[in-house]
C-alpha cells in the first residue's frame, strides 16, 4: 500500500504496518515545522483544535512533545466531533473568542473543517490567526471571497507541489461520452454542470449531454497549474511503476529471492513487488522519489499563506520552504515580507498569554496555569534580570547593587569622607588651622622676650601650639580612603595629640594658681611646680593616654571595614574602632584632662585681671567641653562619612577654640597693643581705666568670643548637610494457521485471548514468502482466560432460565500477542471456517459468531473494532482499557467490562496526592494503551495540580537492549522515587531483567491494571525489587464451579492437530510432548493424555485471585442476556421498525447492538452488569500491595479500592496499615523534585524544568506567604510586617518616647527634678524677698524667670509619650513661648543692667526713666508675644499633626509629630535665637563692669551655655532618627534650662543659703573691702 494522503506518524512502526509506503511526510516533520513556526513568530500562547481521528490525536500529541522545552503553551485543545454537532462547535467558537490565543494550530480534514467554518463565519469572529495542517491548507473549497475577512492570512504547511505533463490534457477527455459506464464520471457531470446523466423519475434536473465542454469557471477541477495531492498520486502511481519494471528486468540467477531467484511475470507475488518497492529509486523532475526504512519519502513542505487574489477570492501563495533533510534549526526558510496575516495586516499579529517581562522584572507563574501565563513581578532590591522573561531575579554580587531599573549590577557607592566638597573644605580649614597656629608660633617666637610671652609661660605656649599644628594636622588622617594605617593612626594621634594639648593647658593653670599663691608670705609651692615639673605633668599626662593607645593598638587596633549593613546600596568604607571600650577610655582621658582644666580655671577666674589667664582656659575649656559633648550623641546618630566628618569638626573646632580662646588676646596685644605689653600693665601696677576703657576692652575681646561661635556655628551646620454485484459464491483467498479451539452450537460466541505471550515475525525482507507468525511463550494464564470462557458458555448451557432451547457454541483463538495474528483471528470470527460457502438469495442467516469477547489489549482492540465495526460486529472487551475506546462514534459496537484507563488515570493521581507524590516517573508501551495513557496523564496531572512527570518513557516492544539500558540509567540518575508503568507483563519481563543487571533498588513502584497482579513477576530474583509495589487491579471475584471444570480438561485424542490449545497447555504443565522431535527424543518426555493434573503445582489451579476471569465471566454474560433479551421479543412490542423483534434464524449482528447496551443483570457475586452511553462498565478497581513474605512466598494483599461515583468522581479508600514498603524505614518515600517550602518562602521555577522543581526562596522583608507552596509572598499591610519566620504578618513596632522605657524615665525625672528645683528657689526667693540679693537683681523679673524655667521644664514632657493632635499642636508651641518668655526675662534683665550702670554717670539717671516696671513688664509681654502671635499663624495655617512614619524603619512605625511647616517651625527657633544672641551680646560687654554690682557674667555664662546647646542641637536633631529626635529636643530643653537655672540663681542661693552675711546691701554695692 502507497498512500498519498495519510501522514499519521503512527504508520512508521514497520512491525504493525510491515507493508505500507507513503509519499507525503509523516506527521512527525510536520509538527516539528509548525513547533518552529511558532517559535519564529514568538507566537506563545496557542489554542490547538483537532479532528475525531487518529490524525488528530498523534498530531496533536507529537505537536506538544515537539513544543516541550520551548517557550511556547497551549491555552486549550478542542475536537471537532466525527459526526459535526453544532452545539459543539458553538462551545468551541466561544472558547476561541475569549481566548487570550489569537493563534489556532487545526489539525483536521477538509470535510470537518466545511461545516466547522461556515458555523464560525456566521459567528462573526475575525481576529483568529490560522495555522492550518496540509490536510486542509489547500482545500479549493476555502477560495471563496466570502471566506477572505475570516480565513485570510492563514499560514500552513502544504504538501509540495509538482507539475504533471499533459495533465490538464486528460481531464478534457473525461467526460461521460468516453467513459458511460462510469458512475464517478456522471457524478463529476452533474456537479460541475447541475444536470442529471439519467433522467429518473422525479428529477428536476435538466438531462446532461455529455458533451458540455469543460469551462474556465471549473477552475478547483481544472487548475493543474500547481497540483499537490494530486501530485502525491502521481509519484505513488510512479513508485508502483517503477518497481514493477525493476522487478520484470531482473536477469536469471541474479535476483534478489532465494537462491538468487527472479519474480515469475505471470505470477507475480505482492511481497516480492513489496521487495522492490523498498529500493525504488527515481526522478520526476528533478525531484528524487525513494523510501527510507520505514516506508516514509522524503520531507518536504511548502509554507502556505492565503492571501487576497483578483476578485477577492482567496490565492495560496508560497512564502517559504521546510525542508526536512537539512540540519537542525535550518529546516525552515520563511519570507516574511512575503506574507500577509489574518485582517489584512503585514505586521505579525500577536499571541501571548501575558506579555514579555523586561529586564528588571520576573516571572511570576499564575498558580493552576501553563507556564506562558505569569505576572511581572520587579526585582526587589539588589537583585536584577538583565533578560527578557527571567524566571527570578538574581542576587548581585557583595560589592555590587541593582541600579534603578534592577536591569544590571552596578558596583556599589563606595562611601567615605574623600576629597569632595565636603572633605576639601575640612581639608582647608585643618590646613588654615595649622598655618594660623604656626604663625602664632612665629609671633610668639619672635616676641618671645616680651613680657606677655614670658609671664605667660612662653615655653608652656610653644608647647601648647605645637600641639594645636598636630591637633590640626591629625584631621587629615580622618579624610581619604580608610587603610590600615590611616585608622590605627586617626584615632590614636587624635587623642595624643589632644591630651599634649589639654596637660599643657593643665599645666598653665596649675602654674597660674601656684604663681598666686606664691604671693602669699612663706607659701613656697612653686618649687613643685618649677619648668621640670611642668615638663614631668605634661609628660605624665600625655603618657598615659599614649599607653592606653598602645594597649588599644596591641589588642583589638582599629581596622578598615566595609559596611553594608546601614545603607544595603552602598559600601560605607569606615574604621571600625576595634575596641568600644578602649575608643571610648581615650575619649574619657580626655574628658577628664579637660574637666580638671575646667574646674581649676573656673576657680581661679577670679583672680586679678591682668595677672592670669584663667578666665580665656575657662572660656576655652567651656567650648571644648561643649563640642565635645555635642560630638557624642551626633557622631552615635551620624551615617558614614558624616561620623569621620562630626569628628574631623569636633577637632577643628576645639582646635580654632583653644587657639582663639588663648592666643587671640595675647597677639592682639602684641601686634596691635603693644603699649600693653609691659610688666607694669600685666602687673596691673598702671591706673584704673575709666568706664570707656573698659568698654575698650570689653570690645576687644569680643573678637575671640564671636569668633570662636560662629566658627562653631559654622561647622556644625556644614557637618549635618548632605497554550457491483457479488459472485454467487465466495472463497477463502487465505485461511489462517492460528491455534484454536471451538464448540459447536445453536449461536456461536467468539474469544479472542492471548495464549502466547509474543510472536516471531519474518524479518520482512521480501527476499523470499513471509511466513506466519510463530508464537512463543506459552501463557498459562491467557489458557486460563480462554477456559473460562469455555466454562461460562457451558454453564449458560446448563442454566434452564437462560436462553432455553438455544445451546451456546464458541469458537476461541489465540493472538499470540501481535496484532497481525490478532486481526487474523478476528477476521477468521466473522468470515466462518468454511473454505467455501454460497450466499443464500436473501443474504439471511445466522452469522458465523454473534458477538465476540475480547481483545486483551487496546490496541488491538481498536484495530478488531475498525474493521468488524463495519459489519456492525459487537465485541466486549475484558481487558483493553484505553479510553479512546469511549467514543462510540468511532467504535459503536464497543462494550468491556473493565474500567477505562481515563477513571485508571484518575485513580492513579488520587493515589499519588494521597501520598504527597509530586515528581514520579512514567513508563509506557508503545501501543494506544500507553500512548492514550500518556495523554491523559499529563492533561489530568496539569489539570488537577497533583505534580509533574520527571520523565515519561517509551517500553520498546522488541526488548531492545539498548533503550532498556538507557531508560535505566535515566531512573537510577532522577530525584523521582516514584515509578508508574502502564505496560503489559512482557515490558515489565524485559525491563526488570534490566533493573536487576543494574541493581537498580529504592523504588516505589505503581502497576497499571495490565500487570498488577502478574504473577510472572513475582520470583525470588525481582521480588527485592519490586515488593512494596502498589498496584491497581481489575476486580476480584468468584466464580463457583470453574475449579472443577478445569480439572476436567484433558486433551481429545481424536484433535491431533498441533494449533489445539488443550495439547498446547498439556504440553506446557506436565514439559512433555505428543510429538517429539527426533533429535530430542532422549531428552523429551512423550505425552500420554491420562497425566494427572492434580499432581502439578501450576498457578492455572490457584483461583484466589480471579480478576480478567471474572471480567470474562461477566463479558460471556453480557452477551448471553442480550441474546436471551432478544429471543424474548413479544412480535408485535419489539424495539425495532414497526416494532418487529429479531428472527432467531436470521439474525443481524446490529440488533445484538442494541440489547446490549440495555442489557442489566447482576452476577452470582453480587456484582450489577450494565454499560452506560459509551459502552463502560460501572468502574471499580482494587488497590493491591505486593508483599514478600519470610518464607520466600509472595502475597498481593488488596489494601484499599478506588470507585467511580458520578455525584462524587472518585473515592478513595486506602487501608495504610496494611501496606508493606520496600524501605527501611517502613514508611512511605518521598518523591518530590523540590521539597515543599514552607511558611515564609517563596517557589522561585527552575528555568526549563516543571513547575515542581523550585528553589524556596525566603521572602524578603516586609513581605510573607503563610501556606507552604505559595507563589507568590504577599505585601504585610502598611501598619504590619513581616515576622522573623516571614510566615505571618505581625504589628510593626511603634516607637516614640515613652513613659516606660528608661530613657523616658530619666527624662521625666530630670523634667521634674527641674520643675522642683525651680519651685524650691521660687519658694527661696519669696521668702527672701525682701533682701538685697532678691530685690537689687530685679526680684519681679527673677519670678517671672523662675515660673518661665518652671514651664520649660514642664513643656518637656508633652516630648514624651505617644504623639497626638494636642500634644503635637502644644508641643512646639508651649516649647517657644516658654522659652520666649523666659529669655526675654533675662533679655530685659541685662538691658536693665545696662541701664542702671549707665544711670550712675553723671546725666544718664534720665535713661531709667525708659526702664520702669511697667516698661519691663510691657517689654517681656510684646516679646512673649510676637511667639505666640508666630505659634498662633504656624497653628493655624499648618499645624503640627502626628504621623506614622515608616520611611526611617521598615518594620516600625515611628510615631512623630510632623511640623507642618517647616517655615514656622524655624520661625519659631529663630525668634528664640535671635533673642538668646541679643541678650548673650549685650550680656557679654557688660559683663566687665563691677562684680558686684550687675549679674551680667551669669547672663553671659548661662547664655553661652543656652546658645552652645542649641547650636549643637540643630544638626543632632537632624542626623538623630525616630523618637531620639524628641529625646534630642527634650535634652535641649532640658539643659539649656537646667544651664540658665544654675547659672542664673544658683549663685545667689548660695549667697543667700549658705553666705547669709554676703546678702547686704554693702557687699552688692561693692563698698566693703575686700579680702584676700
Amino acid at each position: 500500500m502507497i498512500s498519498y494522503f495519510s501522514s499519521c506518524a503512527c504508520f512508521t512502526d514497520r512491525r504493525k504496518f510491515p507493508t505500507f509506503f507513503r509519499v507525503i511526510p509523516n506527521d512527525d516533520y510536520q509538527v516539528k515545522a509548525i513547533a518552529q513556526l511558532l517559535i519564529h513568530f514568538n507566537w506563545t500562547w496557542v489554542g490547538l483544535v483537532r479532528g475525531d481521528h487518529e490524525y488528530g490525536r498523534f498530531a496533536v500529541q507529537g505537536l506538544l512533545q515537539e513544543l516541550q522545552g520551548t517557550q511556547v503553551c497551549v491555552a486549550y485543545q478542542e475536537m471537532i466531533p466525527l459526526l459535526y454537532n453544532r452545539k459543539r462547535a458553538l462551545e468551541i467558537m466561544q472558547v476561541m473568542r475569549s481566548s487570550l490565543a489569537k493563534v489556532v494550530v487545526v489539525f483536521s480534514a477538509e470535510g470537518e473543517m466545511t461545516p466547522f467554518l461556515r458555523d464560525y463565519m456566521n459567528q462573526n469572529i475575525t481576529g483568529i490567526q490560522w495555522v492550518a495542517s496540509e490536510a486542509w491548507v489547500t482545500a479549493s473549497v476555502f477560495t471563496g471571497s466570502e471566506y477572505y475577512p475570516f480565513l485570510g492570512g492563514t499560514i500552513g504547511f502544504g504538501i509540495r507541489k509538482g507539475h504533471i505533463q499533459k495533465l490538464w490534457e486528460y481531464l478534457q477527455t473525461v467526460n461521460p461520452q468516453q467513459y458511460p459506464d462510469n458512475v464517478l464520471v456522471h457524478e463529476l457531470w452533474e456537479a460541475l454542470y447541475g444536470c442529471s446523466s439519467s433522467q429518473s423519475f422525479g428529477s428536476r434536473l435538466p438531462s446532461c449531454s455529455g458533451q458540455e465542454l469543460l469551462l474556465e469557471q471549473h477552475s478547483a477541477y481544472m487548475n493543474t497549474s500547481s497540483p499537490r495531492v494530486a501530485y502525491n498520486v502521481y509519484k505513488a502511481v510512479y513508485a508502483v511503476a517503477h518497481s514493477l519494471h525493476n522487478l520484470l528486468l531482473c536477469q536469471k540467477d541474479r535476483g534478489p529471492f532465494l537462491n538468487n531467484s527472479c519474480a515469475q511475470s505471470n505470477n507475480i507475488h505482492p511481497w516480492q513487488l513489496q521487495h522492490y518497492l523498498q529500493e525504488v529509486t527515481f526522478d520526476i523532475d528533478g525531484e528524487e522519489v525513494n523510501f527510507d526504512l520505514k516506508g516514509d519519502s522524503i520531507p518536504y513542505y511548502d509554507v502556505i499563506n492565503w492571501q487576497r487574489g483578483t476578485g477577492g477570492n482567496i490565492e495560496f501563495v508560497n512564502v517559504g520552504l521546510f525542508d526536512g533533510t537539512k540540519s537542525a534549526g535550518e529546516e525552515l526558510v520563511i519570507q516574511d515580507s512575503a506574507i500577509m496575516y489574518a485582517g489584512h495586516q503585514s505586521k505579525v499579529p500577536v499571541s501571548i498569554c501575558s506579555t514579555s517581562c523586561f529586564p528588571g522584572y520576573r516571572k511570576a507563574v499564575r498558580r493552576g496555569e501553563p507556564l506562558c501565563c505569569f505576572d511581572c513581578v520587579p526585582c526587589d532590591t539588589g537583585k536584577i534580570s538583565n533578560q527578557t522573561n527571567s524566571v527570578d531575579c538574581t542576587f548581585c554580587p557583595e560589592d555590587f547593587w541593582s541600579n534603578e531599573n534592577r536591569t544590571a549590577c552596578i558596583s556599589k557607592k563606595v562611601e567615605f569622607l574623600a576629597y569632595d566638597t565636603l572633605g576639601i573644605i575640612l581639608t582647608l580649614i585643618a590646613v588654615v588651622g595649622a598655618c594660623l597656629t604656626m604663625a602664632v608660633f612665629a609671633v610668639f617666637f619672635y616676641h618671645r622676650n616680651t613680657a606677655i610671652v614670658r609671664v605667660n609661660n612662653s615655653e608652656l605656649s610653644f608647647f601648647i601650639l605645637f600641639a594645636l599644628t598636630l591637633c590640626f594636622l591629625c584631621c587629615l588622617v580622618f579624610i581619604g580612603e580608610p587603610t590600615v594605617w590611616s585608622c590605627m593612626l586617626r584615632h590614636t594621634a587624635f587623642s595624643i595629640t589632644f591630651s599634649l594639648c589639654i596637660s599643657c593647658i593643665l599645666g598653665k593653670t596649675l602654674v597660674v594658681l601656684a604663681a598666686f599663691t606664691a604671693t602669699r608670705p612663706g607659701d613656697n609651692i612653686m618649687k613643685w611646680l618649677g619648668p621640670k615639673q611642668q615638663r614631668a605633668i605634661i609628660f605624665g599626662s600625655t603618657a598615659v593616654q599614649v599607653i592606653i593607645c598602645v594597649a588599644w593598638l596591641i589588642d583589638a587596633p582599629p581596622y578598615p571595614s566595609r559596611n553594608t549593613e546601614y545603607e544595603r546600596s552602598k559600601i560605607i568604607l569606615e574604621c571600625s574602632v576595634g575596641s568600644n571600650l578602649a575608643f571610648w577610655c581615650v575619649l574619657g582621658y580626655i574628658g577628664l584632662q579637660a574637666c580638671l582644666c575646667f574646674v581649676l580655671a573656673f576657680l581661679a577666674r577670679k583672680l586679678p585681671g591682668n595677672f592670669n589667664e584663667a578666665k580665656f582656659i575657662t572660656f576655652s575649656m567651656l567650648i571644648f567641653c561643649a563640642v565635645w559633648l555635642a560630638f557624642i550623641p551626633a557622631y552615635i546618630s551620624s551615617p558614614g562619612n558624616y561620623a569621620d566628618a562630626v569628628e574631623s569638626f569636633a577637632i577643628l573646632a576645639s582646635g580654632f577654640g583653644l587657639l582663639f580662646c588663648l592666643f587671640a588676646p595675647k597677639c592682639y596685644i602684641i601686634l596691635l597693643k603693644p603699649e600693653k605689653n609691659t610688666k607694669q600693665h600685666l602687673m596691673g601696677k598702671e591706673k584704673k581705666h575709666s568706664v570707656g576703657a573698659w568698654l575698650d576692652i570689653a570690645l576687644s575681646s569680643v573678637t575671640c568670643s564671636q569668633a570662636c561661635f560662629l566658627i562653631y556655628l559654622f561647622f556644625f551646620y556644614s557637618s549635618s548637610s548632605c497554550s457491483s454485484s457479488l459472485p454467487p459464491s465466495c472463497n477463502l483467498q487465505k485461511k489462517f494457521i492460528l491455534n484454536e479451539m471451538h464448540k459447536p452450537g445453536d449461536v456461536v460466541l467468539g474469544g479472542l485471548f492471548e495464549l502466547h505471550l509474543t510472536s516471531v515475525l519474518d524479518e520482512g525482507t521480501f527476499t523470499s514468502e513471509p511466513q506466519q507468525p510463530h508464537c512463543s511463550d506459552f501463557n498459562i494464564l491467557g489458557f486460563r482466560h480462554a477456559m473460562t470462557m469455555a466454562f461460562a458458555v457451558e454453564e449458560i448451557n446448563k442454566n434452564a432460565n437462560l436462553l432455553p432451547n438455544v445451546t451456546l457454541g464458541y469458537s476461541l483463538y489465540d493472538n499470540c500477542g501481535g496484532l497481525l495474528i490478532g486481526l487474523s483471528a478476528a477476521i477468521s470470527l466473522a468470515s466462518g471456517r468454511e473454505e467455501q460457502f454460497v450466499l443464500q438469495q436473501n443474504c439471511s442467516g445466522i452469522p458465523p459468531v454473534i458477538g465476540i469477547v475480547g481483545e486483551t489489549q487496546s490496541t488491538f482492540s481498536i484495530a478488531i473494532s475498525n474493521v468488524l465495526g463495519l459489519y456492525k460486529m459487537p465485541i466486549v472487551s475484558y481487558y483493553a482499557t484505553c479510553s479512546c475506546l469511549s467514543d462510540q462514534q468511532r467504535f459503536p459496537t464497543f462494550f468491556r467490562t473493565i474500567p477505562s484507563d481515563a477513571f485508571q488515570v484518575r485513580a492513579m493521581i488520587k493515589i499519588l496526592k494521597y501520598f504527597g507524590w509530586t515528581w514520579v516517573g512514567l513508563l509506557i508501551s508503545g501501543d494506544d494503551y500507553g500512548l492514550h495513557v500518556a495523554q491523559s496523564f499529563q492533561s489530568d496531572l496539569l489539570h488537577s495540580g497533583g505534580g509533574c512527570l520527571a520523565y515519561l518513557e517509551v517500553l520498546p516492544w522488541e526488548g531492545d537492549q539498548n533503550e532498556l539500558r538507557r531508560i535505566v540509567e535515566l531512573m537510577k540518575t532522577s530525584t523521582a522515587r516514584v515509578v508508574m508503568v502502564f505496560a503489559h507483563e512482557i515490558h515489565m519481563i524485559q525491563l526488570m531483567k534490566e533493573v536487576v543487571r543494574q541493581n537498580l533498588t529504592g523504588l516505589q513502584w505503581i502497576a497499571s491494571e495490565a500487570w498488577s497482579a502478574a504473577s510472572v513477576l513475582q520470583t525470588p530474583v525481582l521480588m527485592p525489587y519490586l515488593r512494596g509495589t502498589l498496584g491497581i487491579a481489575i476486580r476480584r471475584g468468584e466464580i463457583p464451579g470453574l475449579m472443577d471444570f478445569l480439572l476436567q480438561i484433558h486433551p481429545e485424542e481424536t484433535d491431533n492437530k498441533q494449533t489445539n490449545m488443550v495439547r498446547q497447555y498439556w504440553e506446557y504443565v506436565f514439559q512433555c510432548k505428543f510429538k517429539p522431535t527426533e533429535k530430542a527424543e532422549s531428552s523429551e518426555t512423550k505425552c500420554t493424555g491420562q497425566e494427572q493434573i492434580n499432581n502439578v503445582e501450576t498457578e492455572f489451579l490457584d483461583l484466589s485471585n480471579l480478576r480478567p476471569e471474572y471480567n470474562i465471566y461477566k463479558a460471556v454474560y453480557a452477551l448471553a442476556y442480550a441474546l436471551h433479551n432478544m429471543l424474548q421479543c413479544e412480535p408485535g412490542r419489539g424495539p425495532f421498525s414497526r416494532n418487529s423483534c429479531a428472527n432467531q434464524k436470521s439474525l443481524e449482528l446490529w440488533q445484538m447492538v442494541h440489547y446490549l447496551t440495555a442489557v442489566n443483570f447482576t452476577t452470582s457475586f453480587g456484582d450489577q452488569v450494565s454499560f452506560d452511553e459509551n459502552g463502560d462498565a460501572i468502574p471499580i478497581y482494587d488497590i493491591m500491595n505486593w508483599q514478600w513474605l519470610p518464607d520466600g512466598r509472595t502475597e498481593v494483599v488488596n489494601v484499599g479500592d478506588v470507585k467511580g461515583s458520578e455525584s462524587k468522581g472518585e473515592e478513595l479508600l486506602l487501608h495504610e496499615d496494611k501496606i508493606f514498603w520496600n524501605f527501611e524505614s517502613k514508611k512511605p518515600p518521598r518523591s518530590v523534585c523540590s521539597e515543599s517550602c514552607p511558611a515564609g518562602t517563596r517557589m522561585a521555577r527552575k528555568k526549563g524544568q516543571p513547575v515542581c522543581c523550585y528553589d524556596c526562596v525566603p521572602c524578603p522583608e516586609g513581605k510573607i506567604s503563610n501556606q507552604s507552596n505559595s507563589l507568590e509572598c504577599k505585601s504585610c499591610p502598611s501598619d504590619f510586617w513581616s515576622s522573623p519566620q516571614r510566615d505571618h504578618c505581625v504589628l510593626k513596632k511603634t516607637e516614640f518616647l515613652s513613659y516606660n522605657e528608661p530613657l523616658g524615665i530619666c527624662l521625666t525625672t530630670s523634667s521634674l527634678l527641674g520643675t522642683f528645683i525651680c519651685v524650691v528657689i521660687l519658694g527661696v526667693f519669696i521668702h527672701h524677698r525682701q533682701t538685697p540679693m532678691v530685690r537689687a537683681n530685679n526680684s519681679e523679673l527673677s519670678f517671672l524667670l523662675l515660673v518661665s524655667l518652671k514651664f520649660c521644664f514642664l513643656c518637656s514632657l508633652l516630648f514624651i509619650g505617644q504623639p497626638r493632635l494636642w500634644t503635637c499642636q502644644l508641643r512646639h508651641a508651649a516649647f517657644g513661648i516658654s522659652f520666649v518668655l523666659c529669655v526675654s526675662c533675662i533679655l530685659v534683665k541685662t538691658v536693665v543692667v545696662v541701664a542702671v550702670f549707665k544711670a550712675s554717670k553723671p546725666g544718664g539717671g534720665a535713661s531709667l526713666k525708659w526702664f520702669g516696671a511697667m516698661q519691663q513688664r510691657g517689654t517681656v509681654f510684646l516679646l512673649t508675644s510676637i511667639q505666640a502671635a508666630i505659634c498662633t499663624v504656624w497653628l493655624v495655617s499648618s499645624s503640627p499633626a502626628p504621623h506614622k512614619n515608616t520611611q526611617y524603619h521598615k518594620d516600625k512605625i515611628v510615631y512623630e509629630c510632623v511640623v507642618g511647616s517647616t517655615v514656622g517651625f524655624a520661625v519659631l527657633l529663630g525668634y528664640i535665637g535671635l533673642l538668646a544672641l541679643l541678650s548673650f551680646l549685650l550680656a557679654f560687654l557688660a559683663r566687665n563692669l563691677p562684680d558686684n554690682f550687675n549679674e551680667a557674667k551669669l547672663i553671659t555664662f548661662s547664655m553661652l551655655i543656652f546658645c552652645a546647646v542649641w547650636v549643637a542641637f540643630v544638626p543632632a536633631y537632624i542626623n538623630s532618627p525616630g523618637k531620639y529626635a524628641d529625646a534630642v529636643e527634650v535634652f535641649a530643653i532640658l539643659a539649656s534650662s537646667f544651664g540658665l537655672l544654675m547659672a542664673l540663681f544658683g549663685p545667689k542661693c548660695y549667697i543667700i543659703l549658705l553666705r547669709p552675711e554676703r546678702n547686704t546691701k554693702k557687699v552688692i554695692m561693692g563698698r566693703k573691702t575686700n579680702k584676700t
